[in-house]
């Protein structure tokens, strides 16, 4: 209902958040001296669990509708049949915001399917919408018969950081590899009693109802944010979803500074990514007028 789309359930698998979706396909999929490339800036914990499979990693930048599919391609035709994954975060985009297009959602897919690479799409963000912005996950854009994306969502950004319970949804060719990995294939999967404690919560209607009260919450906090970050001389692009404000710094820094959310650290170093779910609200305002220039 979510995602007002069918939903097969032999689509899916559970697992214990999105890092774990992540690091599993990291490790089905590809192997160490592969290539990933990632949009920069983008999620900087990414490259560790990509790091951690003995990949390496190359960047792309953002365009103000997503990943730029022309850079993508060179570096495709740079290094033929070496990358092997594309990490993108392609709604309420950590760190700026921007939700990648249908035009670029349908390119890069076509992009997978010419050059053998798979895309992991990270969308922790997915369902926590300001506005109906229209976006369905990438899954939707695959191609059943040469399926190339995984899609990779998760409960702790729309209920709480502690429920560490996700889920992969992709095609079967993508997806049974996944149930191969020895911790889950000797123990079953670690998240069958964590996602059974969530049946009532979803089939109750409960967790529509939070989605609802959170994403307006979060939107009303977002418009703060902006509005203060503007009365202080700053220049922020406003988000429809997600949890973070992308904005270059005048002098001045509070929040996390981008530069670590690029592969080159030399970029970005003046961009701070600030939250604004977390602060109670004169603390948030606070924090902005320290900003002050």
């Amino acid at each position: 209902k979510q995602y007002k789309a069918p939903v097969d359930w032999k689509t899916l698998m559970s697992t214990a958040g999105a890092s774990m979706g992540t690091d599993i396909a990291a490790r089905i999929h590809c192997k160490p001296g592969d290539i990933a490339v990632v949009e920069e800036p983008t999620y900087y914990l990414s490259f560790t669990m990509i790091k951690d499979r003995g990949m390496s990693l190359l960047g792309v930048p953002m365009e103000s509708d997503g990943m730029d599919m022309n850079a993508l391609e060179k570096l495709l035709k740079e290094n033929p049949g070496k990358i092997k994954m594309v990490y993108t975060v392609p709604v309420h985009h950590n760190p700026t915001g921007i939700c990648m297009s249908d035009a670029k959602r349908q390119r890069l897919v076509a992009l997978a399917k010419e050059h053998r690479f798979m895309i992991v799409a990270d969308e922790a963000y997915q369902l926590l919408n300001f506005e109906d912005c229209g976006i369905k996950p990438m899954f939707y854009h695959d191609d059943k018969e040469d399926p190339r994306v995984l899609s990779i969502g998760t409960f702790s950004k729309l209920i709480g950081p502690g429920i560490k319970v996700g889920w992969i949804h992709a095609h079967e060719p993508l997806l049974k590899p996944l149930t191969n990995v020895g911790f889950i294939d000797s123990g079953n999967n670690p998240v069958i009693f964590s996602s059974c404690n969530l049946i009532h919560f979803v089939e109750s209607g409960a967790l529509a109802k939070h989605i609802d009260m959170v994403s307006k919450d979060l939107g009303s906090r977002c418009a703060l944010m902006c509005k203060k970050l503007r009365e202080v001389g700053l220049e922020p692009v406003q988000p429809k979803g997600g949890y973070f404000v992308w904005v270059q710094s005048k002098g001045k820094m509070t929040g996390r500074s981008g530069e670590c959310m690029a592969v080159n650290k030399d970029k970005f170093h003046d961009f701070m990514r600030l939250c604004f779910c977390w602060l109670p609200l004169p603390k948030l305002e606070e924090g902005i007028e320290f900003l002050r220039q």
